[in-house]
Order: structure tokens, then C-alpha cells, then sequence
């Protein structure tokens, strides 16, 4: 029960005076036709009787509106709304549908295979489904013909405008307002004009930033109200957003991996990418330092075509260096790629580092192999370990990844952190990881202890076995990927850090993701960018570089001579499949 009485921002008499401006006085008194056939459907509604105490400023006695109404039905007298429209405004037409569709094509793309399956089911049903952009304009109309002739005539059809500051109280429009699902029905609408109607709607929602993207409507006339209908179109809502952030993730994978091979191609100090929504995914090298991973780029986004987003751009870029990346013919986002200064730069820095390196960090020298297999992946190895992006190091179990691992660390005095996720019991890797405070948990230290990412800040963390780690794990993950902020275990404070993940795995990851096992959002996260080393028997002729190798050294650790291999050993070591690589090899 609502008690009409209660509105701080406008006295009632304040507000009946108001509308009753806005409607020429005709409701009740000028208009004895339109006001009969108010009272006429009021009989027996006491939704329709608030209403009519609403726009008259009558006696206000509690009545049985929902509050959510009543509140809708302020907005809407305090936007000024008439009452007693017919219809709401068409907001598009023509060229300019054609360009708003156009800007919120991902929605439409994401929305397009649940409608035709949804047409053919209302069709019979007098009910009908639509999708509205973010500002509650109709993109898309299906279901059943006569629903849908009957919705042209109160504009309900492509193009209309169903905000609640132009038409009031509707299900479209509230649930933009208050960003929730929204069921109205009949007179609980705010103008006399689609009061035949219910309609139950719900916003489509970015699932990694909560902003509304859209909207999804049930209508129909009254006849069809359901309250199942409201669970229907959340539910719908809910497969579009998933099918959007599935599509947003790999259109990021898309963007990271161009973004990786210009920096590879390009003479590049630092590099931005910028998604379709002008949010800022990545930033490497010398970028401004007040851009930061996660920000929106004012005057980018939806709203603004791609070509126009360098005239935007943040002080200190220059429209040059932008640059639009596309599958086929559509925008995912863009790169900004920031030139090198032509200084030259001092060589002590690079030596003293060298020198004052981890003895067990290794470098590119110290990996045997000179078979086109091995040549691919040192190359791609080579490329990647000046680009501070996350990698992802496949291969089978004894190849050498934490050897790959090192060696793109290289010779930095930043630390390496190595932690093997599969050794760890799923109840502790998350200490392992995060760190944990004080009394954490049973058996946690007495003073609380940093975890890996800590240990790691500035420099590079080398994940093995990152397959192993636990689905309620991931997500933690996936935001210290993304926001570069971690939480100790038992503790709200956020910390910052700042890491290079490479990720070394000896599973088919993808396969990990299609079976459940490994979350769709981090997978592209980390397998943007990879380094596939190959089985030992794909390395043609590095056999016998490794036997000579391994034999030389064992002979130096001994104080022996180095045995020699007769052709008969070196054809059986040849013909050997070494199910575990390199490491078995070794241990031979």
C-alpha cells in the first residue's frame, strides 16, 4: 500500500496544479468525454482510482499501487509527461535507425539467434518481444502479426521512444530508470494512451562493468498478463548478456593479439588498447601513467563512430599513432601506439643488471635445439619477452617451459617468481597466491605473509600447471590480471600489484574450457599470446645435440671424460618416442 501523501521534492496540490497545466484543465472538467471514459475503466480498479488522485491532486488515502509504480508516477509528473498521450515519440527513422542499429550492432548480433527461435513460439500468443538500446529506443520488434500492428499504433515497433521522461510509467522505461526488471501492467502505466497494455521487461547488463546495454520487453494486451512473463524476459536477458560477454572476451583476444603483433612489427615505446566500448583493456610501455586498465576514455564508445575517437583522445596522444582494429567489417576497438624517442640511451644500466642477475635465471643461450620446430618457438619466445603482455607456455610435461619461462625474463633485476599451482592443496593456494593476514585461518602464520603476486610485484610470475587451479580460484585471477589489485586472505584491503604473467600449462586448455574445468573469461585473458614448444620427436637432429650436451655436463659435474656414443646408441636414442621429453632424456 502507497501513501500518495509522501513526496519531498513536490507538495501534492504543487503537483495536481502542475498536471493539470500540462493537460489544459480537460481530464475532469473541460473534457467530459475523455474524463467518462476514465471513470468508466476505474470501476472497480483501485490501481486506476490512485492514478485519477494522482493527476487531479485530489484526496490522497492509501491506496493499493505498488511503490514502485508510485514512484515511476513521480518521475514522470516531475518530467513533465502528458498524461494523456496516445503514443510515444518515434525517436529514429530512416538514415538515422539505420545508424543507430549500426551502433548497437554487438547487442542486435548477440540478441538475433534467441528472437527467431522466440518469433515463432509467441506467434498465436498476442504477445510480442522486443530489444531497445541503452536509452529505451525500440531495435528490434518480433512475435505475434497482430500484436505487432496493434504496437505501431502507440509507436511500440522499431524506432519508438520508450524512456519514462517522454512517456512515463512503462516496462521499458522503468527498467532503465531503476535498472531492474520491471513488470507494469495496464492502468499502472503513467498516460491514458497505453493503458491497454502489460508489458515485463528487463535490462541486459555489461557483466564485467553492470552498465545497461539494452533492454528486453513482453507485451501485450492486458488478457496476456503473466507473472511468468517477467521471469521469461530475465531470462532471455540473461543468455544475451552471456553471449555478450563470451563475444566482448574474444573480441578482446582479437584486439590484445593485434595489438601484439604491431608492437612486434612497429619501432614502439608503449602501446594502448581500447575496446569497442572505449574502455581502456591494455596499456604497456610509455604510456601516460594516468591512464589506467579498466578506465573509460572520455568522448570513445558506442556513441561515437571509431573514426572519429582520435579527435578524442586523451591529452598527450596524437590521432597518428591511432590506429582501428576490424574483424571483417566491424570495429572491435583500436591501438594507440606510441613511438620511440630517437635518444641514445646509456649501456651500463643493461650491463649492471646483467651482472647482478639471479644465478638461477637463465637466458636463450642455455636452450639446446636447432630443429625448425625449436626455431619457431624461440623466435616467437624471442618476440614476446620484451612485450609486458601475459603469456601462455604450452607443451608436454618435461619439454623445458620453465626453461622458456626464465629465458624471457631474461637477465632483469626484476624478481621471477615460479609457483606450480598443481602442488599446492586446492584449500591453500589461494594463501599461496594472495598472501594471507593474521588469523587467517587455522595454521596461518602469526604475522600474516605476502603471496607470490606480492613477491612478484614488478616483475614476472611464472605459473606452472595453471590448469590445476581451482574454478573458485580463477576469478581471483582474472582480477589481479585485469585491475592489478589483490586481497590478502581475510583481509578487505586492496593491494596493487604490478606482475608479467607467463602461465605454463600441459593441457589443451580450450578443451579445459568446453568441458567446464576452466573459466571462458580467464582462458582469453592468459592464451591471448603463446609459446608452443614442441614434443622432443618433432625435433628433428636435437636428439643428439641434447645427448652430447647432457653427456658434457654429467662428465664436468663427475671430473670425467664425456662418454662416446656409438652409432648403434645414437640410432636407438633416434628411434625412442620419449613420452617425457627432454627431462627423460636426461635422466638417461
Amino acid at each position: 500500500m502507497a501513501n500518495l501523501k509522501t513526496r519531498p521534492a513536490k507538495a501534492p496540490e504543487a503537483r495536481g496544479a502542475a498536471l493539470r497545466e500540462v493537460m489544459g484543465r480537460s481530464l475532469v472538467a473541460a473534457t467530459p468525454g475523455v474524463a467518462a471514459h476514465v471513470l468508466r475503466r476505474s470501476e472497480g480498479s483501485d490501481t486506476m482510482l490512485a492514478w485519477e488522485r494522482f493527476l487531479t491532486g485530489g484526496p490522497h488515502a492509501p491506496v493499493p499501487a505498488r511503490n514502485f509504480v508510485v514512484a515511476s508516477w513521480m518521475r514522470s509528473g516531475d518530467f513533465g509527461v502528458d498524461p494523456r498521450a496516445r503514443a510515444a515519440p518515434l525517436a529514429a527513422r530512416s538514415d538515422a535507425m539505420t545508424a543507430l542499429r549500426e551502433r548497437h550492432r554487438a547487442l542486435i548480433e548477440a540478441a538475433c539467434g534467441i528472437f527467431a527461435e522466440t518469433a515463432e513460439l509467441m506467434a498465436g500468443t498476442r504477445s510480442i518481444l522486443l530489444l531497445t538500446s541503452p536509452d529505451g529506443v525500440v531495435l528490434e520488434a518480433v512475435g505475434d502479426p497482430q500484436t505487432l500492428s496493434a504496437g505501431e499504433q502507440i509507436h511500440l515497433m522499431q524506432g519508438g521512444d520508450w524512456r519514462e521522461s517522454v512517456i512515463g510509467t512503462n516496462g521499458i522505461g522503468t527498467a532503465i530508470a531503476t535498472g531492474r526488471p520491471a513488470q507494469v501492467h495496464a492502468a499502472e502505466h503513467f498516460c491514458e494512451g497505453i493503458k491497454s497494455w502489460t508489458c515485463a521487461a528487463a535490462p541486459v547488463v555489461d557483466l564485467t562493468h553492470g552498465t545497461v546495454l539494452g533492454v528486453i520487453d513482453i507485451s501485450g494486451p492486458p488478457t496476456t498478463y503473466q507473472r511468468a512473463n517477467l521471469t521469461l524476459a530475465v531470462s532471455i536477458a540473461r543468455r544475451i548478456e552471456a553471449r555478450l560477454d563470451e563475444d566482448a572476451t574474444r573480441d578482446r583476444a582479437h584486439l590484445l593479439e593485434a595489438c601484439l603483433e604491431r608492437l612486434s612489427s612497429a619501432d614502439a615505446a608503449g602501446l594502448l588498447a581500447i575496446d569497442r566500448n572505449g574502455r581502456l583493456v591494455h596499456r604497456s610501455g610509455r604510456a601516460p601513467p594516468a591512464l589506467r586498465v579498466g578506465q573509460c576514455l572520455p568522448g570513445l564508445g558506442q556513441e561515437v563512430p571509431v573514426e572519429r575517437w582520435p579527435e578524442h583522445l586523451p591529452e598527450g596522444l596524437r590521432a597518428e599513432w591511432f590506429d582501428t582494429v576490424t574483424i571483417g567489417d566491424r570495429a572491435i576497438g583500436a591501438m594507440v601506439v606510441i613511438p620511440v624517442r630517437r635518444t641514445a640511451a646509456p649501456a651500463q644500466g643493461r650491463t649492471a643488471a646483467h651482472s647482478e642477475a639471479d644465478p638461477e635465471r637463465s637466458s636463450f643461450d642455455a636452450i639446446i635445439g636447432e630443429s625448425p620446430a625449436m626455431h619457431q618457438a624461440l623466435g616467437r619466445a624471442h618476440l614476446l619477452a620484451e612485450k609486458r603482455v601475459a603469456v601462455l607456455i604450452e607443451g608436454e610435461t618435461g619439454v623445458g617451459k620453465e626453461l622458456f619461462a626464465r629465458a624471457m625474463h631474461g637477465d632483469s633485476p626484476a624478481p621471477f617468481v615460479a609457483f606450480n599451482c598443481g602442488a599446492v592443496s586446492r584449500e591453500l593456494i589461494g594463501a599461496e597466491l594472495f598472501g594471507h593476514v593474521r588469523g587467517a585461518y587455522t595454521g596461518a602464520t602469526s604475522e600474516g605473509r605476502p603471496g607470490r603476486f606480492e613477491l612478484a610485484h614488478g616483475g614476472t610470475l611464472c605459473l606452472d600447471e595453471v590448469g590445476e587451479l581451482p574454478l573458485d580460484v580463477q576469478p581471483l585471477l582474472l582480477r589481479a590480471l585485469e585491475e592489478g589489485v589483490i586481497y590478502r586472505l581475510g583481509s578487505p584491503q586492496p593491494r596493487r600489484v604490478d606482475v608479467r604473467l607467463l602461465a605454463l600449462t600441459n593441457r589443451a586448455l580450450d578443451a579445459e574450457v568446453e568441458a567446464g574445468r576452466f573459466r571462458r573469461d580467464l582462458y582469453y585473458r592468459i592464451a591471448v599470446t603463446r609459446v608452443r614448444i614442441p614434443p622432443l620427436r618433432e625435433r628433428e637432429g636435437d636428439v643428439d645435440r641434447l645427448a652430447d650436451h647432457f653427456n658434457r655436463l654429467l662428465a664436468a659435474r663427475h671430473g670425467v671424460a664425456p662418454r662416446r656414443f656409438g652409432g648403434e646408441v645414437r640410432a636407438c636414442l633416434r628411434r625412442y618416442h620419449w613420452a617425457g621429453n627432454v627431462r627423460e632424456l636426461r635422466n638417461v
